[in-house]
């Protein structure tokens, strides 16, 4: 497993840790955060000791802690991005954790905290913890460096000569590991207060290191098998019942059991061909999504209208995963949500397939509480895509699968 933070490479090797980019990346974190507040003092320093009236120092001082302050937010969820990588964000922090899917506007984007929490924890961060993160740094490499300098101090004794830079050398790397921890802490609380759970949204992401093409082999055999061997014995059977009901004299006792025979065996064979089009289904394969789910649509208790735009086919693979991901989403719907009616909206932009189930139920759906949520997530993960989920309490319920899908076919 590769370490996505430096607290996870600590633990994960406390050896091999020295041989990775980490200890530089952590003192990369702390030194920025440092040199910011010192420099924030300095400006402040400089305006007390400029030649202008108390009060003008004062009210200066003050401007300049605020601007600070105010750029510290920023500066820490780009200093995050060294020493934790979340799930692969490209400014620090959840890469895209915190989308907002809200009633106004469900294209609205969302991204880290902002606002009063933001300003304080980057106040606090410049008028003290920026301070702590030098202090650590300084005393971690003061000490090594302090004996490697050794020989240069004029009161060092020959001994000392000698033995300082060795015991330097020695801890030197040793200084790696409370400058990691300390920037590890640091990432863990900012981390905390920059990058909340969102209550209203959560994204649904589970580990993407499935056996795809397992699965996919497996299932296009089972769906073979099906259709091959039990159905086609489904369907003789049925005809040699048939056959024997002709021969069997009308009413009697041995005809009304062949009939029931009968009709049994051609509910067996309508309920295998539901299950077999549940595995693939053929409207999919020749026709594509639209028609796809055109017909889930039609076959589910609660009215769905339907707003799909695509120009052409999909890949194969996302076609599947928006048909099944369609076909749970109003499952759930139809089973727990209590709606009376929703939408299935789905859009190919910018190479990614967009699809949003929405009903007007009671809301508060949970993945933890086994609706399958988890497994769509998983679902739509092996196609390299999310899942994101909007439910407050009293609903609306928004479902949106996103799926990376290249240029729409023609065909």
């Amino acid at each position: 497993m590769t370490p996505r933070t430096v607290l996870e490479a600590l633990v994960h090797s406390p050896l091999g840790y020295l041989r990775t980019v980490w200890p530089l990346r952590a003192l990369g974190f702390l030194l920025s955060g440092g040199v910011f507040a010192t420099a924030a003092y300095i400006g402040v320093g400089g305006l007390f000791a400029a030649p202008v009236g108390t009060w003008a120092s004062v009210l200066c001082a003050v401007a300049v802690v605020v601007f600070a302050a105010a750029l510290a937010g920023p500066l820490e969820r780009r200093r995050l991005a060294l020493v934790d990588r979340g799930d692969g964000g490209d400014g620090g922090g959840p890469k895209d954790r915190s989308d907002r899917v809200g009633p106004k506007d469900r294209s609205e984007r969302r991204g880290p905290r902002h606002g009063p929490l933001a300003v304080g924890y980057g106040a606090v961060s410049v008028l003290a913890v920026g301070w702590m993160d030098l202090a650590v740094v300084l005393v971690s490499l003061g000490i090594p460096g302090f004996l490697l300098l050794a020989p240069l101090q004029p009161s060092a004794s020959s001994w000392q000569a000698v033995a300082g830079p060795v015991a330097g050398a020695l801890l030197l790397p040793v200084s790696a590991y409370p400058i990691g921890a300390w920037a590890g802490v640091r990432a863990t609380v900012t981390r905390a207060v920059l990058f909340p759970k969102d209550h209203e949204l959560r994204e649904v992401v589970r580990s993407r290191a499935r056996l795809v093409d397992a699965f996919e082999t497996e299932r296009r055999r089972i769906e073979r098998d099906l259709h091959d061997g039990a159905q086609q014995r489904l369907v003789a059977l049925t005809v040699r019942l048939g056959l024997a009901a002709l021969d069997l004299p009308p009413g009697s006792a041995a005809a009304q059991e062949v009939a029931a025979a009968h009709a049994l065996a051609k509910e067996a064979l309508t309920e295998l061909r539901e299950l077999i089009r549940g595995i693939h289904p053929q409207v999919l394969t020749e026709r594509g999504v639209p028609a796809a789910v055109r017909d889930i649509a039609g076959r589910c208790p609660v009215p769905v209208r339907l707003d799909i735009d695509l120009a052409g086919r999909l890949p194969a693979a996302v076609e599947q995963t928006a048909y099944f991901v369609t076909a749970e989403a109003l499952t759930n719907v139809a089973r727990h949500s209590g709606a009376d009616h929703c939408r299935v909206t789905a859009r190919c932009r910018d190479g990614v397939l967009r699809l949003d189930i929405e009903d007007n139920g009671s809301g508060n759906a949970d993945p933890a509480r086994g609706t399958g949520l988890v497994g769509l997530a998983d679902r739509i993960a092996t196609a390299d895509g999310r899942m994101l989920l909007s439910s407050p309490p009293g609903g609306p319920t928004l479902l949106r699968a996103e799926i990376p899908c290249g240029r729409p076919s023609a065909s």
